[in-house]
This record gives structure tokens, sequence and C-alpha cells, in this order.
């Protein structure tokens, strides 16, 4: 097993889910970690783990969302995880500062907040989803992978995005 396969496998055996919804894709995970040695990686065309983070600006009550190129829908910032990755919680963070521009993301807490299982055109993604807080004065730069990169208040994400963003922002603001 790859470092990133023992850490993902530890974060979720150990991650105290909020609700009994999110336990059963907590233990979904695992199970499908434990049949799949390669579920970490996107070649494993059944699914694999992913992994993100929701950029947040807690002073200005705003977060920072990607319009993404290829879904075409305002999300988070996240994706595949990569062979130099080692913690899910590294790659939640490489896939903000890529995404956003933005050097110097830390997480709000070291867990995940939630969990989003949904299937995108390459395969099932069992995504791990982070908080990430911006640094003070953090300029945003788009990325290949966006169509577009902007901040919004915390009450106008409703408006744009899908029920796993609004939610994944719902958990966040609860632990501010």
């Amino acid at each position: 097993m790859s470092p990133l396969h023992t850490d993902a496998v530890g974060v979720l055996d150990t991650w105290d889910a909020p609700d009994a919804g999110q336990d059963a894709l907590r233990k979904d995970y695992l199970a499908y970690l434990a049949e799949h040695p390669d579920g970490m990686w996107k070649p494993c065309a059944t699914g694999h783990i992913t992994a993100g983070a929701l950029v947040i600006d807690p002073p200005r009550e705003r977060v920072l969302l990607t319009l993404h190129a290829k879904l075409r829908m305002w999300l988070q910032m996240g994706g595949h995880c990569e062979p130099e990755d080692t913690t899910l919680a590294g790659t939640a963070l490489r896939e903000g500062a890529e995404e956003s521009g933005i050097e110097g993301l830390r997480l709000l807490v070291p867990r995940p907040v939630q969990l989003d299982r949904h299937l995108t055109p390459c395969a099932w993604h069992l995504d791990v989803q982070y908080a990430a807080v911006a640094p003070p004065g953090a300029v945003e730069a788009i990325s290949d992978e966006s169509l577009d990169l902007r901040w919004f208040g915390y009450d106008e994400v409703a408006g744009v995005a899908d029920g796993s963003v609004k939610s994944l922002l719902a958990r966040t603001r609860a632990l501010l």
C-alpha cells in the first residue's frame, strides 16, 4: 500500500462523522479501499478517492469557488491524488493552492469536514472534503481547470452552488 492509501484509511477510520449519512459514506469508503488497493488513483476506473478544500476568508465572510471547466458548475477546489501526495490533508491543500493560485492556505481543522460521493465523466469520486483558510491579503489566480474563480459571500453560495457545496459551507461555518 502507498503512504497515501495508509493515511486515507487512518483518516477515515478515526474520523468522527457528524451524522449517520456521513458515517455510512465513511464506512463505504473504507470498504472500497479494502477491496481496491489502487483506489487512491485516477486509473482505478470504478472510482477513486479525491480530496479538496473549500477556501474561506472568515473575516470577510466569503468563500472562493471555481467554475469548473469540464463540469461547468461552481465548486470547491479539489481533484485527483498524485503519486507524490502522502496525506489526504496535503492533497486537499495542494489542490486548493493549484486551483486557487493562493499560497499559504491552512486547514481550518486537521480533519475532513464532509465526504461526498459523486459521478464524474471519469469515474465515481469518493471525495474527502476539508476547509482551508486563505491568508490575509490573498490574491486568487485562475488555473487551467477553471473557467472562472470568484469570491462569494456566505449568503450568496446557495444561489450558485449545488447541494454538496452548500452542505460543505454549512458544516464549515459550524466549525468557525
